[in-house]
């Protein structure tokens, strides 16, 4: 790892995994594994995310790319004026409750260490109707990514093992320092911004799926 390292070490309030359940969302019959709980044992963490974890769409959930969804307690607040009612951790579907970790100050490629695994930022989390179905609020998807407040995904570098009160620790900062903020500005914002995609393109840490997207969106706007 680079020498070149901020002293930063953030908390995993909590640990979170669930089975995919069946759900009835708008008269039809829905699989999703948006349904999160605390663990307190530790769990072994694996290139494809955690051992009993589940994700029922996998072409838009998990796989090396999306192998942890992070969200940050540090919004819990505001969502919990919009529903009306208290979250509890993994209110997201998220496997990784932190503290303090949030989109402005963290950037895709950035590593961190973990328990005994090594992890890194690939790409912002992009919410979906599933979101909605577990809050039962139609619009919920569309103000998490308005907001930015949005969370990210990390892949696993090493495996290992990882337990609630585990502490996040960086490791090496990516030197292009594109934060998840600005990815999400580019991505779901400002669209026209070919210099901004250009920056994002150019982080060898992005994922596969927003290389693509972006690559795709950056030609039809160059033709």
């Amino acid at each position: 790892m680079s020498s070149a390292v901020r002293a930063s070490v953030y908390p995993l309030l909590s640990l979170n995994i669930g089975r995919v359940q069946t759900s009835i969302y708008k008269g039809k019959e829905a699989k999703s594994g948006i349904s999160k709980s605390s663990v307190q044992s530790a769990l072994r963490l694996t290139g494809l995310g955690f051992e009993g974890d589940e994700q029922a769409d996998l072409e838009h959930h998990g796989g090396p790319d999306k192998a942890i969804c992070v969200y940050s307690y540090e919004h819990y607040p505001h969502w919990e004026q919009v529903l009306g009612r208290t979250l509890g951790y993994g209110a997201f579907g998220e496997n990784f409750t932190v503290g303090r970790l949030i989109e402005h100050e963290v950037s895709v490629g950035d590593v961190f260490r973990i328990g005994s695994a090594v992890v890194q930022i690939s790409q912002p989390r992009q919410p979906c109707w599933k979101l909605a179905m577990k809050w039962g609020l139609d619009e919920l998807p569309l103000l998490v990514t308005s907001s930015g407040a949005t969370g990210f995904y990390f892949r696993v570098l090493e495996t290992g093992e990882v337990r609630a009160g585990d502490e996040l620790s960086l490791l090496e900062a990516h030197p292009d320092r594109v934060t998840v903020a600005e990815a999400n500005r580019v991505m779901h914002r400002d669209r026209n911004d070919t210099e901004g995609m250009r920056r994002l393109l150019a982080v060898d840490a992005l994922s596969a799926s927003w290389s693509k997207t972006l690559t795709q969106r950056l030609a039809r706007l160059s033709e």
